[in-house]
């Protein structure tokens, strides 16, 4: 998968410094990915969900949700947001699905 982008992730991190070397490990392991789609997701991350074109990750047991946009045809993921549980349940992220 071509991850989009790195810069940004980091930047997302900063907000949520306790996520840093989870989501360094989620980075390096999404770009060797080759995801065809959610079942393939599944076998690295069981936890993963999609809504849409939106693909939720639960980073550190569920306090946080990394919200990405994915493209499987095209092997392209995007990252949106990383949001607490809190911000997750408010459904802002719903407008990227």
């Amino acid at each position: 998968m071509h991850v989009i982008s790195k810069p940004g992730l980091l930047k997302l991190a900063r907000r949520h410094p306790e996520t840093r070397t989870v989501l360094d490990g989620w980075w390096k392991a999404a770009k060797k990915a080759e995801w065809r789609g959610l079942n393939s997701v599944r076998e690295a991350y069981k936890s993963a969900d999609q809504v849409g074109d939106v693909l939720i990750f639960d980073i550190l047991g569920g306090n946080f949700r990394l919200i990405t946009r994915v493209n499987y045809e095209g092997q392209r993921i995007y990252i949106k947001a990383l949001l607490s549980h809190g911000e997750y349940e408010r459904k802002e992220w719903m407008k990227w699905v």
